[in-house]
């Protein structure tokens, strides 16, 4: 494809008399400055960390998927609703806040792999600066571009590998590599940043959050993950899940622990001690986020994930096991009836649950910040309770309203508060699941029981029977990964890469209808479908170019389908 490379930093130079039209901007700093002012090539430096997407945009991937009800009327959110999106709209998500959390990732990417490249080539010429912690800042960013590279294809499969800058005015040609070519170069970029980065930092470490060879260990057990996997993985080769089970067995032992409360994990603030995380966003007062406020009901003067967009769905607290390790529910053709060694009771549906729900999600009867929570609507439909979407236009519809990642009481709930809580991109946890899907994959059922029951254990529940295997032990597997990662932005990638999008997608997004009739004081509560999405078809595996760009570049063939 032919295309103009636009200059990170115009400058334009006129040729004229010296002493009238040669003279340096007062009010800006020239790009010949940046790169021999050591300070001026850090501040540049740490800005390419913002390459990297976290999940504290307006609009989380949880609605783009069977994890919340989107209710979103506009701003890209709303064609993931009902799968709308194609290559003519589909950059309405792509941008962050408002404009979908950049889940249309190209523009974002290529501008980042842009400014990375400047970098690099600026660091690597004959006459670059020399400073201390310079072979550092060229491994983390590698490590940004290896990162950079893996949101690209999982969303678009191969994609144009671009090694160099290019200045206004030039011209050049690109066409996609292959998925198997981009996994290389991954590996490549994270082969060259380990020797000169640290194996880890502390959490407790103003460092942590920068890239670290247990950072680049971690992106390759994810990479060698989706590789493997059925979307990339066609004629299902076992070396790939071989090394997707090495890379994942290579941080096992690296001194890392599950946080003991995992309700805690997902509301200490940056900086805070823990052992689980092994990279992530951190936040501070001055660059902080505002995701409870976002994403919590009117009772807070929060927007429910605006237009109530982000409430968990009826299908996502289904999946919650019983406490006794039993999930609540059968099916049989489809067809959903309760389990009966589960011990679920339809008149109190929130009992006995795995922790993980009352830690991830506000329903009726939570006690939260304090209050007590009213999800419900009276008999006649004439009364409701203070958080039923009877009340505000901002409680999410389906009556549950997000509690992962939402401070407890000790925090002020206010949008006057900035909030500090980390955004997780790897965490052991994590890496356990990822272990326990390669080694399935392999046949090696045992230790796939095995690293699930060790994520269950955190939360007291009992470990997968012995006598759960093959296509069972795949269900519990994925079910696992669906509800220790819900609200982390995994989901979506991960029912594609597994196949099952079809499946989980033309699946009704449902609610619960929380009726109360307030003479007897009985609650009853009856699953309602909200949103019927259309017909799911394997192209929406992967995310299509948007039309324009497709245009500009010819040669740059459009994703299958699309």
């Amino acid at each position: 494809m032919k295309k103009i490379i636009p200059f990170l930093l115009i400058i334009t130079f006129f040729s004229c008399k010296k002493d009238v039209l040669d003279i340096s901007p007062e009010d800006r700093i020239s790009e010949d400055a940046v790169w021999t002012d050591e300070n001026l090539i850090k501040a540049y430096h740490t800005e390419l960390y913002n390459a990297i997407p976290h999940g504290f945009y307006i609009h989380m991937y949880s609605k783009y998927t069977d994890e919340a009800i989107n209710t979103a009327p506009c701003c890209g959110a709303d064609i993931f609703k009902q799968d709308t999106y194609n290559p003519d709209n589909i950059t309405g998500v792509s941008g962050g806040d408002f404009w979908g959390g950049y889940m249309y990732y190209w523009n974002q990417g290529y501008q980042y792999i842009r400014k990375i490249n400047v970098f690099l080539e600026k660091m690597g010429a004959q006459d670059a600066i020399q400073f201390q912690d310079k072979a550092r800042l060229i491994a983390e960013a590698k490590f940004l571009r290896a990162f950079d590279y893996f949101e690209l294809i999982e969303r678009y499969g191969g994609v144009p590998i671009v090694t160099q800058s290019y200045a206004l005015g030039d011209s050049a040609t690109f066409k996609r590599n292959t998925f198997d070519e981009c996994v290389a170069f991954i590996e490549k970029d994270l082969d060259e940043a380990m020797p000169d980065l640290p194996a880890r930092y502390l959490s407790t470490d103003a460092n942590f959050g920068r890239a670290t060879q247990d950072a680049c260990m971690a992106l390759r057990s994810r990479v060698l993950l989706y590789a493997a996997s059925p979307l990339f993985n066609t004629d299902n080769d076992r070396q790939k899940w071989q090394k997707a089970a090495d890379a994942a067995g290579a941080l096992l032992n690296s001194g890392y622990s599950l946080y003991p409360d995992y309700r805690k994990l997902f509301i200490l603030p940056s900086g805070a001690p823990e052992d689980e995380y092994i990279f992530c966003r951190n936040f501070t007062t001055t660059n902080g986020h505002q995701a409870p406020m976002h994403n919590l009901g009117r009772r807070y003067g929060a927007y429910g994930g605006w237009w109530a967009s982000n409430g968990p769905s009826q299908n996502l607290v289904d999946d919650y096991d019983m406490t006794n390790g039993e999930p609540p529910f059968v099916y049989t053709n489809g067809i959903q009836s309760v389990n009966p060694a589960s011990g679920y009771n339809p008149s109190h549906p929130y009992w006995n649950r795995d922790p993980r729900f009352d830690a991830s999600i506000i329903h009726d009867s939570t006690i939260y910040h304090g209050d007590l929570i009213e999800e419900w609507v009276s008999t006649d439909g004439n009364q409701w309770g203070y958080d039923s979407y009877k009340q505000s236009s901002d409680n999410p519809r389906g009556g549950y309203i997000l509690k992962k990642f939402m401070p407890d009481a000790d925090v002020p709930l206010s949008w006057q508060q900035t909030y500090t809580i980390p955004w997780p991109y790897f965490r052991l946890a994590e890496i356990y699941l990822n272990y326990a899907e390669a080694k399935f994959e392999l046949g090696d059922e045992a230790a796939c029981r095995d690293y699930i029951s060790k994520v269950r254990a955190r939360v007291g529940l009992p470990p997968i029977p012995a006598t759960v295997t093959g296509e069972a032990l795949r269900r519990r597997l994925y079910n696992e990964r669906r509800i220790e990662l819900a609200f982390e932005e995994h989901r979506f990638f991960d029912i594609r890469r597994w196949k099952i999008a079809d499946s989980v997608e033309n699946t009704p997004i449902r609610g619960m209808d929380v009726i109360k009739n307030l003479t007897t004081g009985v609650t009853t509560y009856t699953p309602v479908q909200l949103i019927q999405k259309i017909p799911y078809d394997e192209k929406m595996n992967l995310l299509p170019i948007e039309t324009n760009e497709i245009r500009r570049n010819p040669e740059l063939t459009q994703t299958p389908g699309w």
